[in-house]
């Protein structure tokens, strides 16, 4: 949601939004192994409801050669520096050429981050508990090199507020004969798993408007267990908000698909994905309205990929992920030096 919060102020700044993805041999290369394949990348980013277009296979440097070629007046970045393996700037050419802007990065989460919580292991992530300490010394090692911190890698708390809720909602109403479908799940490191069911569902009906529900963390936490949801509740709104199917989402939604909440948002079918579905705290089959109205389907995303999956993957690189962000830091700092040393030589 941080890279979706990027997409949408850039698209603001202009008419059409054309992302640059990069392969995973350029990623490699400059940042270490990427955690999707590209192909799930540009899938991925050709979801989210602010992208106009996708460049598969864009250059790590984005240079003058670039934009022409895509017909692009400027290129957008986030106000965080991004280096090259010889740590210069990537983005110096359209800088000099004033085809540059920037905006903010999103406060409170990064891929660093992520997989720091992924590799934890703790719950100190989730919405209802407070701070670990621990959680939170483990998590400044894991983007910390041996000196000093980096603002850019490091951890901040992510903060909702009602004002970013709206600037992620499509605030579209349901129209007289839309279907109203409705889907329900953690939806936890929202993925491309997640956006093919969505893509699929999407694809039942003429004119959908698709509800997701999401679980409170507690409600994930009882049916996932370990330390999931990796992301917290508010965390996973924003991220099922910026996909391009979702019109509506309902934040904490019963974990049973009652016959209130059906009426209530006048829905006219009830879809699951091909994964298990745990029984309630009763043991009673949570979809068991939606089964005896005859409004249930289940829909084949035809896709594999899980949240468990991500988590393993991230455990089986750990150790080269763990180099990528000390060295990444290492790089950062060395930039923060040198920006403080000019600084100082101006004075």
């Amino acid at each position: 949601y941080g890279h979706s919060n990027q997409l949408r102020q850039a698209r603001a700044m202009g008419d059409y939004l054309i992302v640059g993805v990069h392969t995973d041999e350029e990623i490699a290369k400059h940042k270490g192994p990427p955690v999707f394949t590209q192909e799930e990348r540009y899938k991925m980013v050709q979801a989210i409801k602010w992208v106009d277009e996708i460049a598969p296979g864009a250059p790590y440097v984005t240079t003058l050669e670039t934009l022409d070629k895509y017909s692009c007046d400027f290129c957008v970045h986030g106000d965080d520096i991004t280096l090259t393996i010889d740590g210069k700037d990537t983005y110096e050419e359209v800088k000099t050429a004033g085809r540059y802007r920037e905006c903010k990065r999103t406060q409170g989460v990064s891929t660093t981050d992520l997989v720091g919580r992924m590799l934890l292991m703790t719950k100190a992530h989730h919405s209802n508990i407070d701070e670990d300490l621990d959680y939170r010394k483990h998590t400044d090692n894991f983007g910390k090199g041996p000196k000093g911190h980096s603002p850019w890698t490091g951890v901040s708390q992510f903060l909702q507020t009602s004002q970013k809720i709206i600037q992620f909602a499509s605030g579209k109403e349901p129209q007289p004969g839309d279907t109203i479908i409705y889907v329900a799940g953690a939806f936890d490191l929202f993925h491309v798993g997640h956006v093919d069911f969505l893509e699929k569902v999407h694809q039942l009906a003429e004119k959908p408007y698709i509800i997701a529900g999401l679980h409170f963390d507690q409600e994930v936490n009882r049916y996932k267990g370990k330390n999931y949801p990796i992301m917290n509740i508010h965390e996973r709104t924003l991220s099922v908000l910026a996909c391009r199917y979702v019109s509506e989402v309902v934040i904490g939604a019963p974990y049973a698909v009652t016959a209130d909440l059906l009426d209530h948002f006048r829905v006219t079918l009830v879809c699951h994905g091909m994964t298990e579905v745990v029984p309630d705290k009763d043991g009673s089959d949570p979809y068991q309205e939606p089964k005896r109205r005859g409004i249930f389907q289940l829909v084949d995303s035809g896709s594999n990929l899980t949240t468990d999956l991500i988590v393993q993957r991230i455990i089986k690189n750990r150790l080269e992920f763990e180099a990528r962000n000390q060295k990444k830091e290492a790089k950062e700092l060395a930039v923060l030096e040198a920006m403080r040393r000019l600084e100082g030589e101006k004075h």
